[in-house]
C-alpha cells in the first residue's frame, strides 16, 4: 500500500553536502520506524542510518557519524537524510524503506517497501 520516493540526489564535490528526501504516499510514516541504505556499483546494498516512529532516535553506520543525520517530519510525511562532507566512497544509489519489525535493524531483508532510490555521485 505504501509508495516511496526518494530525490535529492546529485553531482556533488568531495566535502560538499546534500539532502535526500523520503516522500510517502498511501501510508502514514508516523507509524513506522525508517532506515537510509545506499549500494555502490559492484557492491551489496549496506545499511546507513535508522529512525524511530517519533525521531528521537537514531543510529549510524561508522564510517558516517559526525557526518550524516537522519530525520523526520511525520506532518509532511518525509524522512530526510541531510549528508555533509561528502567523500567519494559515499557515491551510490540511496534508498529509504520500512522497518516493520521497529527500530534499529540493520540488515536489508529485514526492511520492505523500498522506493525506487536516488543517484548520489561525489567527485574528487
Amino acid at each position: 500500500q505504501v509508495q516511496l520516493v526518494e530525490s535529492g540526489g546529485g553531482l556533488v564535490q568531495a566535502g560538499g553536502s546534500l539532502r535526500l528526501s523520503c516522500a510517502a504516499s498511501g501510508g502514514i510514516l508516523s507509524s513506522y520506524a525508517m532506515g537510509w541504505f545506499r549500494q555502490a556499483p559492484g557492491k551489496e546494498r549496506e545499511f546507513v542510518a535508522a529512525i524511530n516512529r517519533s525521531g528521537g532516535s537514531t543510529y549510524y553506520t561508522d564510517s558516517v557519524k559526525g557526518r550524516f543525520t537522519i530525520s523526520r517530519d511525520n506532518a509532511k510525511n518525509t524522512v530526510y537524510l541531510q549528508m555533509n562532507s561528502l567523500k567519494p566512497e559515499d557515491t551510490a544509489v540511496y534508498y529509504c524503506a520500512i522497518s516493520p519489525k521497529g527500530f534499529g535493524y540493520t540488515t536489508t531483508r529485514l526492511y520492505n517497501y523500498w522506493g525506487q532510490g536516488t543517484q548520489v555521485t561525489v567527485s574528487s
